[in-house]
C-alpha cells in the first residue's frame, strides 16, 4: 500500500456538530509524541476511549519557533522531542501515522503555538488534515518577541492558506486562554471574539471559539454564555462552536485535586452548552502524560459531563458589555481587522495583565476578590473605565500574586486531603 496519496480528514467542524446534536460533549487531549508509532498508538487510544474524542497531534517546541534545524539535529541524534515534529518528517511517515486512525467520525486537530505557522499549515494540509488552532495575537504575545504586525502578516497567509483546501478547513482561536491565568474574562471574551473575527474576515468558514476555566465557577458561566451571545452577532455567517479549557494555570498536585478539577471544568462546558473541553490529567503538575492518563482524562471528564442540566440563568456583573465594548473599539480602528488589532495593542486600547511582550502596554492587571473572582486593578488606556470601579489603591504585593497564581491549585488539593482525612476517620 502506498503512502503518498494524501489522506483525507473528516470536517473537524462536523463531527464536533454532530456530537453536540446528540448532546454529547467532545473531550480532546493535547497529546503529542515525537515518535510516529507512539503518536499513533496515542491517536488509537483516544479513538477508542469510552467517550466523544477527536484526535490531536500536538508539535515540539522548535517546530513551533520555526527552528527546524534543532529539529533534525534531534531527529538525526536520537534526541527526545516533547512533540511530533510535523514539518520535518518525511510526508509518508505521518501519511502512514495516519493511515487507518482517521475515521468518518475521528479527525485530528493539529496544536503548535506558532506565530508563524505557515509550513505548519502547509505540511497538515499535505497530509490530509484540515484542522488547526491559535492566532495572530494568543499565539504571538504570549510565546514569542515576534512583532505583532509581523504575526498578523503570518497569520492572514495562514488564513488563506488553510481556506483554499476547501469547506471543510478549521481554526480555533487560543486567545480565550491568554497567559493561562489571572486576566480578567471580559478580555478573554472579546480577545477570542475578535480572533475568530480575524479569521472569518481572511476566507475561513468554519471557526472554534476558546474561553479557558478560571478561579470562579459563577463568573466562568457568565463567560462563556457572553461568548456565544457574542459569537452569534459579530460572526453570523460563520459555523462556529465554543470549547472550553480545563484550567491553565498552576494545576493540583494530587490526583484527586486534579480529576475534581478537570470533572468542574466538564460541567461547566455541559452547563453552558459548549461543544468541546480540552482536558488536562493527574499528570500536569510533574511531568508530560502517558497515553493512558490522557486517555483516563477523558473518559473522566466525559462521566462528569453526562447528565448535566442546561443553565436557566446567569448573572450579570458585566462582563458582556466589557467585552462588547472593547471589540467595538477595535472596530472602530480600521475596517481591516489586522491592522485594527496591532492599532489597539499600540495604544492599549486591548492590554493582556502579565504579558511582556514588547507590542503589549503592560499597564492592566487582574487580581483575586475575597470570593474568588477574576476583577480589575487596573483598566489603562482600555475603553471599559466607565463600565468597571477598580480599587483606588494597587492592592497586589508579590505574596498576593504568588496566592493569586496558587489559588485553584490549593483549593482543589485542600479539598482533596480533607476528604481523604475524612474517609481515614
Amino acid at each position: 500500500m502506498s503512502f503518498l496519496a494524501p489522506l483525507r480528514s473528516p470536517s473537524f467542524g462536523e463531527v464536533v456538530a454532530g456530537y453536540r446534536a446528540r448532546g454529547e460533549l467532545v473531550v480532546q487531549p493535547r497529546m503529542g509524541f515525537a515518535d510516529p508509532v507512539h503518536m499513533r498508538q496515542g491517536l488509537l487510544a483516544t479513538r477508542s476511549a469510552k467517550a466523544a474524542t477527536v484526535g490531536t497531534v500536538t508539535l515540539d517546541s522548535y517546530t513551533r519557533v520555526g527552528d527546524h534545524s534543532s529539529v533534525r539535529t534531534a531527529l538525526a541524534s536520537g534526541a527526545l522531542l516533547n512533540g511530533y515534529p510535523i514539518v520535518d518528517l518525511d510526508p509518508a511517515t505521518t501519511l502512514a501515522m495516519l493511515s487507518g486512525v482517521l475515521r468518518p467520525g475521528f479527525p485530528v486537530q493539529v496544536r503548535h503555538g506558532s506565530a508563524d505557522p505557515r509550513r505548519i499549515v502547509q505540511t497538515l494540509l499535505a497530509c490530509g488534515l484540515h484542522a488547526t488552532e491559535g492566532g495572530p495575537v494568543s499565539y504571538c504575545l504570549p510565546y514569542s518577541r515576534m512583532p505583532l504586525a509581523t504575526a498578523v502578516d503570518n497569520w492572514r497567509q495562514c488564513c488563506e492558506i488553510l481556506a483554499a483546501s476547501g469547506p471543510d478547513a478549521h481554526l480555533e482561536t487560543f486567545a480565550g486562554c491568554m497567559m493561562g491565568q489571572l486576566c480578567p474574562p471580559a478580555l478573554l471574551v472579546a480577545l477570542s471574539v475578535l480572533e475568530g473575527m480575524f479569521f472569518r474576515q481572511n476566507g475561513i468558514r468554519c471557526i472554534s471559539l476558546s474561553y479557558a476555566q478560571q478561579t470562579h465557577a459563577g463568573q466562568d458561566e457568565e463567560a462563556v454564555s457572553a461568548l456565544q451571545d457574542l459569537v452569534d452577532q459579530y460572526i453570523p455567517d460563520a459555523r462556529t462552536h465554543v470549547v472550553i479549557y480545563t484550567y491553565m494555570g498552576v494545576y493540583p498536585r494530587t490526583p484527586s485535586g486534579a480529576l475534581d478539577l478537570l470533572a468542574e471544568s466538564a460541567r461547566l462546558a455541559a452547563r453552558t452548552g459548549a461543544s468541546r473541553l480540552i482536558v488536562k490529567t493527574t499528570a500536569e503538575a510533574h511531568r508530560i502524560p502517558a497515553v493512558e492518563e490522557n486517555v483516563t482524562a477523558l473518559e473522566h471528564a466525559a462521566r462528569a459531563a453526562r447528565d448535566v442540566l442546561p443553565l436557566t440563568e446567569v448573572e450579570d456583573t458585566g462582563i458582556y458589555a466589557q467585552a462588547r465594548a472593547l471589540i467595538d473599539n477595535v472596530l472602530s480602528l480600521d475596517d481591516d481587522l489586522g491592522r485594527a488589532l496591532v492599532t489597539a495593542f499600540a495604544h492599549g486600547h486591548l492590554d493582556v495583565p502579565f504579558c511582556l511582550h514588547p507590542d503589549n502596554a503592560g499597564r492592566t492587571r487582574g487580581f483575586l476578590d475575597v470570593d474568588g473572582r477574576l476583577e480589575w486593578s487596573r483598566v489603562g488606556a482600555m475603553p471599559i473605565g466607565d463600565l468597571v470601579s477598580p480599587p483606588s489603591a494597587e492592592r497586589m504585593t508579590s505574596a498576593d500574586l504568588l496566592t493569586a497564581l496558587r489559588f485553584v491549585e490549593q483549593k482543589f488539593d485542600r479539598g482533596s486531603l480533607h476528604l481523604e482525612q475524612g474517609s481515614l476517620t
